[in-house]
C-alpha cells in the first residue's frame, strides 16, 4: 500500500489509459504529485475498487449476464420457440462467419458495419452480419425450394452500440422464414402474425406493426422524380425517419445526396400518409402514383395482405406506412417493422390517411423483416431464384425491457424441485441415496455439500433460492420407510412413502 502511494497520478493514469485504449495525450493533464500526497488509504482503496471495474468489463457492445438475466432471457427464448413451433417451422444452424464476398453488398450503406477477420493467408471471411444472407446460401448451396424454418443465434456489427437502450455489437437475432412459391401474401400475412403473437405473448406494452412494400416506394420515387440510380440511397435516408425529423431526413437528402428540393418535398407529402386497407385503394386512384405499374403491383398485393390479417386478427395492431423503408438492398416486396409505444395509440381506424397523427411515443424496433425474392439467386450457379418472407425478432431490446420489468422481482435461477435435507448429524450417505433416487426418477434435485448441516440453514437456502419442497430425512423417517415432505411457502408438513415420494412431488411441482 505505502509503495502504490508513492506512485505519481500521471503514472497512474497512463496505465489505466493503456488499458483501455484512451489518448495518450490525455496523461499530461494529470499531476506529478503521488497519490499518498491528495488522497487517503480509504479513499484510494475505493477508487481501486472503481478503477478495477472499468478496466476488467467486456469489451465495448458486449456484456455479461448473470444468473437472473440468463433465467428471463430463457423465458423470452422459450416464448419466441414456441411461436416458431406452433407454426410448422423446423430449425437449422450455419457458422458464424462467412466468405467476406458472401456478405459484401447486401446491406446498403450498413455493409461498412460488417466485422471482417484478419487474413491469415487463406480466405477472405468475415462475422456474420445478419442470419437472412446466411440463410439464402444455405439453401442455395443444398438446391433447397421449400422450408419453414427458424433460426436463433449470434451475429456482428461495428455499430455505435447504445447498450441501455439494447443496441450492441453482439447480439441474437431470432428469425423466422418461409422459402417457396406460394400464392401472394398467405406466407407474408403469417408472418404478421407470428409477431402479433410474440409481442402479446411476452406482454411488453403497446406496439404498432408498420407495413409498406418496396415496390411502392420505388414507385413512389419514380413518379417523384429520384434518378433510378438513386433509389437505394434515397431509400436507406427515408429509413431513418423513425429516428430523426423530416427536415434533418430531406436535408440529407438534397445537400448530401444532390437531390432536387422539389422531388424531396413531393416525397415528403406521401410518407406523411398512413392508414390501412382504405390508404392502398385511395393511392391506387393517385394521379401519380397509379402511373407506375410497379406500384400499382405493391398497392394490390397490400390490399391482399389485409384481407389475410383481418382473417388472423391482427388488424388493430397494423398500419400501413408509407415512411417505412428498411435499408436493407435485399427486400423486394412487402415489408414490415414492430415499434412499442410509451402512449397508448390510437385505434389504426382513426388515423388519417393524410396526416402522421400521434401514435404514442416509439420506443424502439422490436421485429422486423420482408419479402426477398431475389437474394438466394445472387447465390446460385445459374440463377434459380426462390422467393422468401421471414421476420427477425429484436431479442436484445427485448431482453433489455424485460429485465427492466424484473428489476424490483425475484426471479428463480434454477428450476430445483426439491432438496434432501436432513434433521439429525451422521445422515450425508442416507440424503446421497434418496437424491440419486429422485435424479434416475427424472426429479430436479439438490442436496448441500456438508456432511452435517444444520436444519435451519437446509431451509433458509431454499427460501433465498425459491426451491419449493425439501425432503427431510430422519432417523424416525428411515425406521418407518417415509420421507417428511415440507411445503416451503405454506410450512406444512406430511410424511409420504419413499415408495410414493417421486408421484407426489411430481404431482406438487
Amino acid at each position: 500500500m505505502n509503495k502504490m502511494g508513492m506512485t505519481s497520478i500521471r503514472h497512474f493514469a497512463r496505465l489505466i489509459a493503456q488499458r483501455n485504449g484512451l489518448c495518450v495525450r490525455s496523461w499530461r493533464c494529470f499531476s506529478a504529485m503521488t497519490i499518498s500526497q491528495v488522497m487517503q488509504p480509504s479513499e484510494f482503496l475505493h477508487y481501486i475498487v472503481l478503477i478495477m471495474q472499468l478496466i476488467f468489463h467486456p469489451q465495448q457492445g458486449t456484456r455479461d449476464y448473470n444468473p437472473k438475466q440468463m433465467a428471463i432471457r430463457e423465458k423470452v427464448f422459450d416464448t419466441i420457440i414456441r411461436c416458431f413451433k406452433r407454426h410448422g417451422a423446423e430449425t437449422i444452424d450455419t457458422p458464424v462467419f462467412e466468405l467476406k464476398e458472401t456478405l459484401t453488398g447486401k446491406y446498403g450503406e450498413d455493409s461498412k458495419l460488417i466485422y471482417d477477420l484478419k487474413d491469415q493467408g487463406g480466405e477472405l471471411l468475415s462475422l456474420r452480419y445478419d442470419l437472412t444472407v446466411p440463410f439464402a446460401r444455405y439453401l442455395a448451396m443444398n438446391k433447397i425450394t421449400n422450408i419453414k424454418r427458424y433460426h436463433i443465434a449470434k451475429v456482428y456489427r461495428r455499430d455505435n452500440p447504445a447498450m441501455t437502450r439494447g443496441r450492441y455489437r453482439e447480439f441474437y437475432q431470432c428469425d423466422f422464414d418461409i422459402a417457396g412459391q406460394y400464392d401472394p401474401m398467405i406466407p407474408d400475412a403469417e408472418c404478421l402474425k407470428i409477431v402479433h403473437e410474440i409481442l402479446r405473448d411476452l406482454d411488453l406494452g403497446d406496439f404498432r406493426i408498420k407495413v409498406n412494400d418496396r415496390r411502392i416506394l420505388d414507385g413512389m420515387f419514380a413518379v417523384c422524380g429520384v434518378p433510378d440510380d438513386k433509389f437505394r440511397t434515397i431509400c436507406s435516408t427515408v429509413d431513418k425517419l423513425d429516428k430523426v425529423s423530416w427536415e434533418d431526413v430531406k436535408n440529407e437528402m438534397v445537400n448530401e445526396k444532390g437531390l432536387a428540393p422539389e422531388a424531396a418535398d413531393q416525397i415528403g407529402e406521401y410518407v406523411s400518409m398512413q392508414g390501412r386497407k382504405d390508404l392502398a385503394e385511395k393511392l391506387l386512384l393517385d394521379p401519380k402514383l397509379s402511373q407506375s405499374k410497379q406500384a400499382c403491383a405493391g398497392l394490390a398485393d397490400m390490399k391482399l395482405l389485409f384481407n389475410y390479417l383481418e382473417l388472423f386478427r391482427v388488424t388493430d395492431k397494423v398500419v400501413f406506412d408509407l415512411s417505412l423503408a428498411r435499408g436493407l438492398d435485399y427486400y423486394t416486396g412487402v415489408i414490415y417493422e414492430a415499434v412499442l409505444t410509451q402512449a397508448a395509440p390510437a385505434p389504426v381506424s382513426q388515423l388519417q390517411n393524410d396526416n402522421t397523427g400521434e401514435e404514442g411515443v416509439s420506443v424502439g424496433s422490436v421485429a422486423g423483416g420482408g419479402r426477398y425474392d431475389g437474394l438466394v439467386g445472387m447465390f446460385d450457379p445459374k440463377g434459380r431464384k426462390v422467393p422468401c418472407v421471414g421476420v427477425s425478432i429484436g431479442i436484445e431490446r427485448v431482453f433489455s425491457i424485460m429485465e427492466q420489468k424484473a428489476e424490483a422481482e425475484k426471479v428463480r435461477t434454477t428450476e430445483t424441485q426439491v432438496l434432501v435435507a436432513s434433521a439429525q448429524k451422521d445422515l450425508l450417505e442416507e440424503r446421497l441415496k434418496l437424491t440419486t433416487e429422485l435424479w434416475d426418477a427424472g426429479i430436479k434435485a439438490e442436496v448441500m455439500y456438508k456432511k452435517n448441516p444444520k436444519l435451519l440453514s437446509q431451509l433458509q437456502h431454499c427460501e433465498e433460492t425459491g426451491i419449493p419442497l425439501v425432503a427431510i430425512l430422519g432417523e424416525q423417517e428411515l425406521k418407518n420407510g417415509v420421507v417428511k415432505l415440507r411445503t416451503v411457502a405454506s410450512r406444512e408438513e406430511v410424511d409420504v412413502s419413499r415408495a410414493e415420494l417421486v408421484e407426489e412431488i411430481k404431482k406438487r411441482c
